[in-house]
């Protein structure tokens, strides 16, 4: 899907890079950050800015605020993700919720979706 780069979206990712939610910032600094594969934040691929990306995984990973859950929200990233998976990414939506209530879980979903086992 790359090979659609829509290089005008470069300057808006380098803004959201900047200005990370809150639990955007919390799934970074203290999970994604230090793994030990590449995971960029607010990255193009296609026609799309995707919170975090790790290459080596085709992963897509979105923190979603309230906006996702309302109908247009709904529609809208159903048809993203559709377009995204076929081109062989797989993505994993956890809420702002999620990430409050639940870090710990989201860490290790994420974890066993990049490495293929748990880390116990």
């Amino acid at each position: 899907m790359n090979k659609n780069y829509n290089k005008k979206l470069q300057p808006n990712a380098r803004t959201l890079r900047t200005h990370m939610t809150p639990e955007e910032r919390h799934l970074w600094y203290d999970f994604l950050k230090k793994l030990p594969v590449t995971v960029k934040r607010q990255q193009v691929i296609g026609e799309y800015i995707v919170d975090f990306y790790c290459a080596s995984a085709k992963l897509i990973i979105e923190v979603d605020g309230t906006q996702h859950y309302d109908d247009e929200g709904v529609k809208k990233d159903a048809v993203r993700d559709s377009n995204l998976s076929n081109s062989g990414y797989t993505i994993k939506r956890y809420s702002n919720r999620d990430i409050h209530r639940n870090f710990v879980g989201v860490c290790r979903d994420i974890y066993i979706t990049i490495f293929n086992h748990d880390w116990d």
